[in-house]
């Protein structure tokens, strides 16, 4: 029975507000209708199994064109009833439906209306919660793939330690479907900066946090990809893949150090990133805060990288640290030195690098307060010990032979692998030369591309190596010069050999004659050779017969019979017009 002062008409219209409310929550929380229709769905179900006690009950809800919900409570029909929440035997079933059979679903219809408030508490409660997992499903689906990309946001709110982005809102800010607030820590901002409400500004997506409890989505302004996609905006040859950016290492608002990789030798990749007078470098520095950035060519020999990357010092030279030994002059700012367990110096701090410097370079490759070494390191992931190079003459050290050493060691190596590939190439060559291909015809031939990659690199080791050794190398390409020439004197026989399907319908024509010597060429014989050329030129009907044989024979036979049955000329007497000629002459 309802209360006193209340009737069932205004119940109900209380819960159709509430039904209604519910609802509009995917306008009010920018989400997809279905996506909350599914979620107070699951809100239903635990509310009503929690108001009848109910914890296997099964209830499905629909929602009808009104936007009314109705609510149906799931019966398994069984001959046998071992979970009472969702099942019934036949008889119980026939309260429902007049013929129930096993195995049958029944839907029996339940009255939500008459919910009460701690129903309705219990129904919110879950569906903010399912909708929250929602959102949050969304949005990671949304930004995983785009880590690393740079987006625009709009800052929304500036606190200590972070400040709020919105991503993919409005265009006045305001939230939408698939739009989020991330965060940008304090260690992601550029220190020079400062933000407001309401600003625009780009900025890196750095992280998705799946196990965040609170914002999802990390971006920064600090991070090195920053540069990279600003590079690649600003520069096509970057965008394209001409240019490569090798490396990058950043103190972010003050001063950046860029390695390219040209993939053209006749494109200037530092050159491409400054543009002309400056230009595209420039810009890119005015979106970072005045940053300045460094810019130099990549290096696989690590000598020359780090010599790059200390830029703007000049005359640097590079050694290892190991092979001085003893010798080196102790460091004035010596390092912390980390050990293993049989008191070995760990192989990273080992292979320390000393860069010997001219004196009057050495203030330009430290850097204020240790800038420009610090970027050296970061960027070529060597330990970089600056010493002066009067200081090493001072101690004794020839760190010129240790120069070379190093260099030598590099180019060993380069030539090792160069020998590898190479006999790599001679051994691909042997195999192919075994087995009997089917050759392309000439249309698809490239001899030029094919027998370019058939040319074997000179030997640039520059070692001393055995007898035996250079006897076996030489062996090897001389039977590699042997198999590329022989196939170039195949494809030479083909060429003079070979027939198109437009010249086999001509006869045979007789081998051309040799070429008489050239005479010098005279202006007014250029017409004569134009005419000559012309006569010769091939009569390209002659390729494309329109009778076949028999037709034509069949032509001939009915042309030739015609004659013979012709008689109307037999009667005419040619003589009497010879006066005729006669009058006139």
């Amino acid at each position: 029975m309802p209360k006193k002062g209340t009737t069932n008409t205004t119940r109900k219209s209380k819960n159709d507000n509430a039904q209604a409310a519910f609802l509009n929550l995917h306008n009010f929380r920018n989400l997809p209708k279905d996506v909350v229709e599914e979620a107070l769905s699951d809100a239903i179900e635990k509310a009503y199994r929690k108001r009848n006690d109910l914890d296997d009950a099964r209830i499905k809800t629909v929602f009808d064109q009104d936007g009314r919900i109705k609510a149906y409570r799931l019966w398994d029909v069984v001959e046998t009833v071992e979970f009472p929440d969702y099942q019934l035997d036949v008889e119980e079933a026939k309260d429902i439906t007049p013929n129930p059979k096993v195995g049958d679903v029944l839907e029996e219809e339940t009255d939500i209306d008459n919910f009460v408030r701690g129903d309705i508490s219990t129904v919110k409660s879950v569906m903010l919660q399912k909708i929250k997992e929602a959102e949050k499903k969304e949005i990671i689906d949304k930004y995983s793939d785009k880590v690393g990309d740079m987006v625009t946001g709009k800052v929304v709110s500036v606190e200590n330690k972070f400040v709020m982005v919105r991503l993919g809102g409005t265009p006045d800010g305001k939230l939408q479907p698939g739009a989020t607030d991330a965060v940008m820590r304090k260690s992601d901002q550029i220190p020079t900066e400062t933000y407001h409400e309401d600003e625009v500004i780009k900025v890196i997506i750095s992280k998705v946090d799946k196990e965040s409890k609170g914002s999802i989505v990390m971006v920064s302004r600090a991070d090195n990809d920053m540069i990279k996609r600003l590079f690649e905006k600003e520069v096509p040859e970057i965008y394209q893949g001409t240019i490569e950016i090798k490396a990058i290492a950043r103190d972010p608002g003050q001063r950046a150090k860029m390695a390219v990789l040209s993939k053209r030798e006749n494109i200037d990749p530092i050159g491409a990133c400054i543009g002309q007078g400056g230009m595209r470098v420039r810009a890119i520095s005015e979106e970072l805060a005045g940053e300045k950035i460094d810019i130099f060519k990549w290096s696989d020999d690590i000598q020359e990288l780090v010599k790059n990357a200390l830029s703007p010092a000049q005359g640097v030279e590079i050694f290892l640290a190991e092979d001085a030994g003893d010798k080196l002059p102790a460091d004035k700012n010596p390092r912390r030195v980390s050990k293993d367990k049989e008191g070995k110096v760990h192989q990273d701090q080992r292979k320390t690098l000393v860069a010997a410097v001219p004196n009057n370079q050495l203030s330009l490759a430290i850097g204020k307060k240790g800038q420009n070494a610090k970027l050296a390191y970061k960027l070529t992931g060597h330990r970089i010990d600056i010493r002066s190079q009067e200081e090493l003459d001072a101690a004794g050290l020839d760190w010129r032979s240790l120069v070379e050493k190093m260099h030598n060691e590099y180019e060993e190596k380069k030539a090792q692998e160069h020998a590898y590939k190479q006999q790599q190439r001679i051994d691909e060559l042997k195999s192919a030369s075994g087995q009997t291909a089917v050759m392309p015809s000439l249309e698809e031939f490239d001899s030029d591309e094919v027998f370019q990659d058939q040319r074997l690199p000179e030997n640039e080791t520059g070692q001393e190596t055995s007898a035996s050794a250079q006897t076996d190398n030489a062996q090897d390409l001389e039977e590699a010069a042997r198999i590329a020439k022989e196939n170039r004197r195949s494809l030479a026989e083909r060429r003079t050999t070979y027939v198109s399907k437009f010249e086999s319908v001509e006869p045979a024509k007789p081998e051309s004659t040799p070429a008489k010597p050239s005479k010098p060429y005279r202006k007014d014989e250029g017409k004569k050779e134009e005419r000559k050329f012309e006569k010769k030129r091939p009569a390209f009907n002659t390729m494309h017969p329109i009778y076949t044989e028999d037709e034509l024979e069949e032509i001939e036979n009915n042309e030739l019979e015609e004659e013979m049955n012709a008689s109307w000329n037999e009667d005419i007497d040619y003589e009497e017009y010879d006066s005729y000629y006669d009058d006139e002459y």
